[in-house]
């Protein structure tokens, strides 16, 4: 079945850190509940997938595999079976580096729906920057 393309917009930010520490930080799904907020407060490992229990069910997160492009992308599957792709990149910058998160509207998503999320992937890139260039 033929899927509309979702209007796309970009959310990033800089981090004064090593593309290939912040890669390696922001694509273990153990340190997901540090940083991404409205993913799940406690992400756990059950034989072999990334789990977390929500209010309405089990749902899971997987990442693309290790790689040297600093793709971060990773599907999130909701209890009810849903699927939403996640694409991420981290981005060598100088010195440091940008992450830039596609964030996608689906034809249901209100203006302000959109905006809410936009303002939490922000505020996860913000969290994200905060803990890295802390240590």
């Amino acid at each position: 079945m033929a899927q509309p393309t979702q209007p796309t917009e970009y959310v990033a930010v800089t981090i004064e850190r090593p593309a290939r520490e912040v890669y390696a930080y922001a694509s273990d799904p153990a340190h997901l509940s540090a940083w991404a907020a409205g993913l799940a407060a406690t992400l756990e490992e059950v034989d072999g997938r990334w789990v977390a229990d929500t209010p309405d069910g089990r749902m899971s997160v997987a990442f693309a595999p290790a790689n040297p492009f600093g793709v971060a992308d990773h599907v999130i599957t909701l209890p009810g079976g849903e699927v939403v792709e996640v694409p991420m990149r981290v981005v060598p910058n100088g010195d440091g580096c940008d992450v830039v998160f596609s964030l996608r509207r689906p034809p249901t998503m209100t203006d302000d729906e959109l905006a809410r999320d936009r303002a939490a992937v922000q505020a996860d890139l913000d969290t994200l920057k905060r803990l890295l260039e802390a240590r």
